[in-house]
């Protein structure tokens, strides 16, 4: 449903907002290693939340990320979901079709449309902060 990058942005997001609300800034190594995301993929999806103001960025040896918790209870996962892979998970096909539309619908048309609104409220209602607390407290995890 959201593209490899995005994926990558829920952990490393969740990640960087758990760090920040214990007081810790995070590199890149750090958000990689501990989020089993690739390097220099993770840097890009770094950088292009960075630009979107999702996440603060600072450079230097006491550089790393930072999404501070009064940013973390803005920030919505749709914000970040739209930084990354824009919103075409709110129009795509359920079956992968170029010209799907309520005019020329595909058999999981009318399915896949509730399943799509389903999934726009539930991104557009939860933030990042939301997500830290079973972090914090054990009961979810971003790495196995």
């Amino acid at each position: 449903m959201f593209s490899k990058a995005c994926e990558y942005a829920f952990r490393a997001t969740t990640l960087i907002a758990t760090a920040s609300a214990a007081g810790e800034r995070l590199s890149l190594e750090a958000i990689a290693k501990r989020t089993d995301s690739p390097k220099a993929f993770t840097a890009k999806v770094l950088q292009q939340l960075a630009r979107e103001g999702i996440l603060v960025s600072r450079k230097g040896p006491n550089g790393g990320f930072d999404l501070p918790p009064s940013m973390a209870k803005k920030v919505k996962l749709s914000h970040i979901v739209k930084a990354i892979d824009d919103d075409t998970v709110y129009r795509g096909c359920g079956m992968g079709l170029k010209a799907c539309n309520a005019l020329k619908p595909c058999p999981l048309h009318s399915q896949f449309e509730t399943i799509r609104s389903d999934l726009r409220t539930m991104l557009e209602q939860t933030t990042v902060d939301s997500l830290t607390t079973g972090i914090m407290n054990g009961s979810t995890y971003l790495k196995r």
